[in-house]
């Protein structure tokens, strides 16, 4: 069988994206998207997007992890499937469309992307660290350099500890660096490993440093790139108007054989 695909990366998080709007791709088959996401055997990416059309939306977003498992919310992901949509004719310049979390709009301002993120209510404290769902769980811990974090290991072991061993959780570190600016690190769920962004640990990594008395909109620095997340606040420790804003870009396009 010969897949045509597209490679996007949105800040170093990287996707092998699918038209799939006359749905001939196996979505079912976890180790054909296991392969696919292969950096070694296959196209290699942090995950595999399907891009599909929709009766109520522009299209629908199908989001899977490198694992093969359908996953949740990828803001990057999104980000980069608005671009697809743009590049395939799909939409013009604004998008609503469809993801796990439920609708979402985005709008296309030449290399920027800016992506409306779903309302967040309720932002667990635990001890000095904190707990909160973006589209996608994640656990926030501020540190005071995040460079000389062990990101695999320390990560990891927050992911399968006992509390969230079952379902998983991102785990992001995090360093205050400015004013309004911040550099975070993410152990990704689903991945296994440290990913050079993630777009739903900077949006929980903005809205908690917010908490902490940063003003939106918070300036984001990730390995891969530069991110910038507004917000309002809603109560204590709640939030709305939620844009997560960033670049998403083709990488090239090839058909591969499995």
């Amino acid at each position: 069988m010969a897949i045509s695909f597209h490679k996007y990366q949105g800040t170093g998080n990287d996707f092998v994206m699918i038209d799939n709007r006359k749905l001939t791709f196996p979505g079912e088959n976890e180790e054909l998207i296991k392969h696919l996401c292969d950096r070694r055997v296959g196209v290699g990416a942090d995950g595999l997007i399907l891009l599909q059309d929709h009766p109520d939306y522009d299209f629908e977003m199908v989001y899977y992890n490198a694992d093969g498992r359908v996953g949740s919310m990828c803001g990057n992901g999104a980000r980069c499937t608005v671009r697809f949509a743009r590049q395939l004719g799909v939409i013009e310049d604004v998008a609503c469309f469809l993801a796990a979390d439920g609708e979402h709009q985005a709008s296309v301002e030449r290399d920027l992307i800016q992506l409306k993120m779903n309302d967040v209510q309720g932002v667990e404290h635990i001890g000095k660290d904190y707990f909160l769902n973006t589209g996608s769980p994640h656990y926030i811990c501020f540190v005071d350099d995040v460079e000389k974090v062990d990101v695999f290991a320390e990560g990891r072991a927050i992911r399968y500890n006992e509390r969230f061993a079952a379902v998983g959780t991102n785990v992001n570190f995090v360093q205050k660096t400015g004013d309004n600016e911040i550099f975070v690190r993410t152990f990704e769920r689903g991945v296994e490993d440290e990913t050079l962004s993630c777009g739903t640990g900077v949006t929980a990594a903005a809205l908690v440093a917010g908490l902490e008395g940063m003003q939106s909109p918070v300036k984001v620095k990730v390995l891969g790139g530069e991110l910038e997340v507004a917000f309002e606040r809603s109560g204590n420790d709640g939030f709305k108007y939620i844009y997560l804003i960033g670049p998403a870009r083709q990488v090239f396009t090839g058909t591969v054989t499995v």
